[in-house]
């Protein structure tokens, strides 16, 4: 078995990774020809990751040029705790109010500990308000690679 082998995360592991409220990395290609990299809170919706940002961002303007992107969600402080995926993929602009509602919603329970659940249909109205002015970036993965440092048991 490859050392890529013993280190890569199954599905129930990537998604669980996924799920956290991690920061993740954007990355769309700027129209100067360099990378263009922006740190953003995304959520997971039917196991796709969803971003929501205001119409005339770079990142935006820079995914309506070119669709392609790529996500990286990591953490750790040391060699033996890296653990991270990358999606490299596609993006699908979505100007559709209710999905932005949506994805802001998950995030305010993702990173601001919002109960979704139990929070008053007003504190809802607001968060889902505040979506209304963006653009869902849905993530369309053609590759993913992942790892996790943890499964080398301290061989490296």
């Amino acid at each position: 078995m490859s050392r890529r082998d013993l280190i890569r995360m199954t599905q129930e592991e990537q998604a669980a990774f996924l799920a956290a409220p991690r920061t993740a990395a954007l990355t769309t290609h700027g129209s100067n020809g360099y990378p263009h990299t922006t740190a953003m809170w995304y959520a997971v919706i039917d196991g796709l990751v969803h971003f929501a940002t205001y119409a005339k961002s770079q990142k935006i303007r820079n995914l309506e040029v070119d669709p392609r992107l790529s996500v990286l969600v990591d953490d750790g402080d040391s060699y033996e705790t890296l653990r991270g995926v990358l999606i490299q993929g596609d993006a699908d602009l979505v100007r559709d109010p209710a999905l932005a509602g949506d994805v802001m919603v998950a995030m305010s329970g993702r990173y601001w500990g919002l109960d979704v659940g139990a929070a008053p249909a007003d504190a809802l109205a607001v968060v889902r308000e505040r979506g209304a002015k963006r653009v869902v970036i849905r993530v369309r993965p053609v590759h993913i690679a992942t790892w996790d440092h943890a499964k080398l048991a301290g061989v490296y």
